[in-house]
């Protein structure tokens, strides 16, 4: 049956919440980052310049939807399709100019979103808040025993690559020497949209389907989570805020066209590259798949 998730709130247990909260610290070196990156928006107003706008689309879409949704998520956290492995460095690079940290720390984290969904060892559900889930968790030092052990549990694929090993290394360097590109192409201007607005609209674009995505919207699929489609997050996320029906299949290629409205992008680019012959092993459901998951989904409803 579909849980009640209001009654899953108030049934939470508050004091493991607390210890989720008393258990980390705020890391100084990401709040600082987050807070300066926030800040440069504040010249948006004053910079804006169609060119630099146009830049700013441009690379909203190569890191958040290239960059994060379809290789940090789909194709390395979840491995719903292949692609060579030039094309996944690249994708890879593109991930870390969003300023997401690293491949293998974001891996980890949501592969143990989705272990751990919407419990207390969910890393950000927002039954511990929506700021939390938003983003308070981004800048919190979420200490684990031992990193190196828990990448080995979590991402361990990403550990032992020795091209993501070195991209691990590196990611800092990556949107640094983009904002450095930008400065150099166009001035005060494409720095300002290219890189301050951008990465900002991307952190929350992100962000927010672990927030409103787990509140707002509407179930295909019975699971065991607060996870919500939603229309859109989806249109601003490239097509993750169909966030029900990745939780419900999390290593399909196509969180959307599970209806005919649920339009996603990402899947559609995905495709894309299929017919260019840059990916393959695309996981998808066969009509049979469907007709016996809704016929379970009926049963338990």
């Amino acid at each position: 049956m579909i849980r009640d998730a209001a009654a899953d709130r108030s049934n939470l247990n508050s004091a493991s919440a607390r210890r989720l909260h008393r258990n980390c610290q705020f890391d100084k070196k990401t709040t600082f980052w987050l807070a300066f990156t926030h800040l440069g928006c504040l010249a948006a107003p004053f910079t804006f310049t169609w060119p630099a706008f146009w830049i700013f689309i441009a690379l909203y879409i190569l890191t958040g939807g290239l960059g994060i949704s379809m290789c940090y998520h789909r194709l390395l956290s979840h491995r719903s399709f292949k692609t060579p492995k030039a094309v996944e460095y690249g994708l890879a690079i593109l991930g870390c100019m969003a300023a997401q940290r690293s491949p293998v720390y974001w891996v980890a984290r949501h592969r143990l979103h989705h272990a751990e969904s919407d419990t207390d060892n969910d890393p950000h559900s927002p039954r511990h808040g929506f700021w939390w889930a938003h983003m308070i968790w981004t800048m919190m030092d979420l200490r684990v025993a031992d990193e190196n052990e828990f990448y080995q549990k979590y991402a361990g694929d990403l550990a032992r690559d020795p091209g993501h090993r070195w991209i691990q290394k590196t990611h800092e360097l990556w949107p640094v020497l983009l904002a450095a590109a930008l400065f150099t192409a166009g001035g005060v201007p494409f720095l300002v949209w290219g890189f301050f607005v951008r990465t900002v609209v991307v952190y929350h674009f992100t962000w927010i389907v672990n927030s409103l995505g787990h509140r707002l919207g509407y179930k295909n699929y019975p699971t065991d989570d607060d996870s919500r489609n939603n229309g859109l997050i989806a249109l601003l996320s490239f097509g993750d805020g169909w966030h029900n029906n990745h939780h419900a299949y999390p290593a399909l290629a196509n969180h959307g066209h599970h209806r005919w409205w649920e339009i996603d992008l990402t899947y559609l680019a995905v495709r894309l590259m299929a017919f260019l012959g840059l990916a393959s092993n695309i996981h998808t459901r066969t009509q049979s798949e469907k007709n016996s998951a809704d016929r379970k989904a009926a049963l338990k409803a």
